[in-house]
């Protein structure tokens, strides 16, 4: 692995099950969290907008793992036939392997995992932290499809955050029906003014605000998640008082 000033960044392969992923790790020093990114249906771990978002975790200290959650002959093949990109089971379960595989890789096994997910990767990110609510501690969708996850909407316990432009009015009523699912801290932020990819001048930067800060207090201190869990009717708009 590659070490630098600012900290360790490395191009990895992943097992997951029977395939190898392909991603990028950047690991700051010092590092207490580390955030799983998980993109949507035709794109890649070279998203401009999840890179944007990456890099600016990376600043408050926070690693990332920015990963394809399909091989490259998948993605071949998903590009000509959308085959995948629908297929929510199959990149949760992806989602999981990597999961696994950072609580044994050795640079990664001591930090607090959180998932980032965008589009159709937030309905498995959803997927991902039902299915490790000892591992993942919070969850960001950006622009997300919950609906795609709805049976695991109950059962997850990490303190999740749904991102929607106010322009995306179908999304904001699928994260608003998924958002009363939920039996964890949970909270819906709507951008004025943005779209789906949050492409107007300054959404994507109060996505990685919103992100930045849900992370900094939840994939960082577990303690602060029990608390809040604990609070009477505090599901909704919490705040973790970091």
């Amino acid at each position: 692995m590659k070490t630098g000033t600012e900290g360790e960044q490395d191009f990895v392969r992943v097992d997951a099950g029977r395939v190898s992923l392909e991603g990028n790790l950047e690991i700051p020093r010092g590092a207490t969290g580390i955030v799983l990114f998980a993109h949507g249906s035709a794109s890649s771990r070279h998203s401009p907008r999840n890179r944007y978002v990456a890099h600016e975790l990376q600043e408050v200290g926070l690693a990332t793992l920015l990963i394809d959650l399909l091989t490259p002959e998948e993605e071949a093949l998903d590009l000509q036939t959308a085959q995948f990109r629908f297929d929510i089971p199959l990149l949760a379960n992806r989602l999981i392997g990597a999961t696994d595989w950072l609580t044994q890789h050795s640079p990664t096994c001591h930090l607090r995992v959180g998932y980032f997910g965008a589009s159709t990767g937030s309905a498995a990110a959803l997927m991902g932290a039902a299915e490790r609510p000892n591992i993942v501690t919070a969850v960001v969708s950006r622009g997300g499809r919950p609906d795609l996850a709805w049976p695991a909407l109950p059962r997850i316990h990490a303190p999740t955050l749904f991102v929607v432009g106010g322009e995306d009015f179908a999304v904001i009523e699928m994260n608003r029906a998924a958002l009363a699912e939920l039996r964890c801290v949970k909270k819906l932020e709507i951008i004025p003014g943005a779209t789906h990819l949050f492409e107007e001048p300054g959404a994507l930067e109060e996505v990685a605000r919103l992100a930045r800060e849900w992370f900094q207090c939840y994939a960082k201190a577990r303690a602060n998640v029990r608390r809040a869990e604990q609070i009477k009717d505090g599901y909704e708009d919490m705040s973790c008082g970091c």
